[in-house]
């Protein structure tokens, strides 16, 4: 061999290393982003059949949302398709309580926005939740990030085991003989779908606790809905204060009086102005106001006492179905079933003996506020808080239940 055939030897030698260290079609690449892998995932195939395909992942990452909604508590834990999907899992599996019986989804249930029509919802061996379980719609959309009725949790991702560990919802207390959460980790390992998605999200099989609040915070905060009549004519116009196109002249009037604040006289009677629910429920999120304290309800479920520390809410978006019925009971202790009942309410505040924690706003000069409504005012109320309901919340499959 001459010299100048053995150098194109070599140089061809080195171009078909290259192109073959440069073709490794059994390796995911870049998984925890949700892009596409040749692997296969038999465990994933049995259970889910072609509900969950992890070489084609739902878009949970970049939902496309309006240009008005600013608010966002994502935090260090931005969505992504992979772990979002892991999350839907978690969200829809009954292996996460200790007899195999409840999911997150079993209180938080899509057809109602993402809660439950029962006043307590029903927890594992006759257990229960001590207060009605919180819709879950557009959680992400909101300065507030503390979670719970009371704020117990700094965050969604603290909020989403503590159910999990509680004695009577999902039952992973440690108490009774009952295993803990170090017990459903292991449980969740010895699952083979689990399994392949730790593999797949995180590289390897591993189940912490971390991950799973991780994951199913990611899922929570993807389930958005901003394809209601508000949307359609809050994209038409600047600003809230603006009459929307597409509204009647009663919906326009239930917004007027939702944004406007009311002037009160020295007893607490509204003697001009609109009823003020922008203060405390922002517009365009209809966030809960972090700084909102009590606002009335008091109450605890099926027993005596009071019960102060309720001061979260969550977004007003979705209250009724894209029928116009309520989707669930309201307040944490469900006991208003009507929106009717909710703005009667707000109308007519009594400070109860021990509730030192009424919010600033419903008690001008100290008295507890009469917004002396009339029934013009009563039914645009209502006309207007069913324009914030959407459509796609209720049907779109990347929110639905994966072993179906």
């Amino acid at each position: 061999m001459n010299k100048l055939t053995a150098i194109a030897a070599l140089m061809g030698l080195i171009i078909m290393g290259a192109v073959s260290c440069s073709k490794n079609t059994d390796t995911p690449s870049n998984t925890a982003s949700g892009s596409t892998t040749t692997a296969t995932y038999p465990n994933i195939s049995t259970a889910f059949g072609t509900t969950i395909n992890l070489n084609s992942l739902a878009n949970y990452a970049n939902q496309t949302k309006p240009n008005y909604i600013v608010k966002d508590n994502t935090g260090n834990n931005p969505i992504t398709n992979a772990k979002a999907t892991l999350g839907r899992v978690l969200f829809y599996d009954k292996s996460l309580s200790i007899n195999n019986s409840i999911s997150c989804s079993s209180c938080h249930n899509q057809q109602f926005a993402f809660s439950d029509t029962a006043q307590v919802s029903s927890g594992v061996l006759g257990g229960a939740t001590g207060r009605h379980s919180m819709r879950l719609v557009n959680s992400r959309f909101a300065v507030e990030s503390r979670f719970f009725w009371d704020e117990r949790a700094t965050s969604l991702e603290q909020q989403t085991t503590q159910p999990i560990a509680d004695h009577n919802e999902m039952g992973f207390s440690g108490q009774t003989g009952r295993g803990n959460l170090t017990a459903l980790l292991t449980k969740l390992q010895g699952i083979g779908y689990y399994n392949e998605l730790f593999k797949f999200v995180y590289g390897d099989i591993t189940v912490t606790e971390a991950r799973l609040q991780e994951s199913l915070a990611q899922f929570i905060r993807s389930i958005q809905s901003f394809d209601s009549k508000y949307d359609a004519g809050r994209d038409q116009v600047n600003n809230d204060n603006q009459p929307f196109p597409n509204f009647s002249t009663l919906e326009n009037t239930g917004k007027t009086l939702f944004i406007t604040p009311p002037t009160f006289d020295a007893q607490g009677n509204r003697i001009s102005g609109g009823l003020g629910c922008n203060g405390c429920h922002n517009a365009p999120e209809f966030d809960i106001d972090p700084n909102s304290r009590n606002n009335g309800i008091i109450g605890i479920v099926n027993s005596a006492g009071i019960d102060i520390t309720n001061t979260r809410a969550p977004t007003l978006r979705d209250l009724v179905n894209n029928a116009g019925v309520v989707n669930t009971p309201m307040m944490h202790t469900g006991a208003l079933k009507t929106l009717q009942n909710v703005i009667g309410h707000y109308g007519n505040i009594s400070i109860a003996p021990g509730n030192n924690n009424l919010d600033q706003r419903l008690r001008p000069n100290g008295i507890g506020q009469k917004l002396q409504l009339n029934a013009n005012e009563v039914d645009a109320m209502v006309a207007f808080l069913k324009t914030l309901s959407g459509t796609n919340v209720y049907t779109d499959v990347k929110w639905g239940n994966p072993f179906k």
